[in-house]
């Protein structure tokens, strides 16, 4: 058996305990510490292909962003690629992460847990959204699935992570642009 199909038997393993949980609804904190927070997609074990924790709950990522503060949402599908997700905010379409070839278990991309190398693959859907002030509640499902022999997987896993920044004020931009114009005009005496 090779390390793929070792990979696959045991997350069908680990799948198949979480399946004899019950299910609740999980909302997480999401911190805005720009590391990943995992996400699962199981059709064996939610039938709507929404996002799931651990125990096969579905799974909603909850954050605030303050006045005065810009967020970067970062969205990507791991382990196989060849996924793409659909991303909701209080059930609203938020969007959705970027196409990518549809493609077979077999030959499919693998960089396991590896998020960072998943978001630098363009095998791998990903999508990054920019949030202004407000409180966000952020789920999502899977769109587009991985095939094994000719039929959907649906099954996969992803990450997000948050990351949040001061808008900068109108005087870093008035400074900005003045010293842009005193390089044109350094610029134009020396032509």
């Amino acid at each position: 058996m090779n390390d793929r199909h070792a990979r696959l038997a045991l997350a069908a393993l680990s799948l198949a305990a979480a399946f004899a949980l019950p299910a609740h609804a999980s909302n997480v904190p999401l911190p805005a510490d720009n590391q990943w927070s995992q996400f699962s997609v199981d059709s064996a074990l939610e039938p709507s292909l929404s996002w799931i924790d651990d125990s096969g709950s579905p799974l909603n990522f909850d954050f605030n962003i303050g006045a005065g503060f810009v967020g970067t949402l970062t969205i990507v599908d791991a382990v196989f690629g060849g996924d793409t997700f659909k991303v909701t905010n209080f059930g609203n379409l938020l969007g959705g992460t970027s196409s990518v070839p549809l493609a077979d278990i077999g030959s499919a991309v693998d960089h396991g847990y590896d998020f960072d190398a998943a978001l630098a693959d363009k095998s791998f859907s990903s999508a990054v959204f920019t949030l202004g002030a407000g409180s966000y509640h952020i789920g999502g499902f899977l769109d587009q699935s991985l095939l094994i022999d000719g039929q959907r997987l649906d099954a996969t896993l992803g990450a997000v992570r948050l990351s949040v920044a001061p808008i900068p004020e109108p005087s870093t931009y008035a400074i900005l642009l003045a010293g842009l114009a005193a390089v044109g005009m350094v610029i134009r005496r020396r032509s």
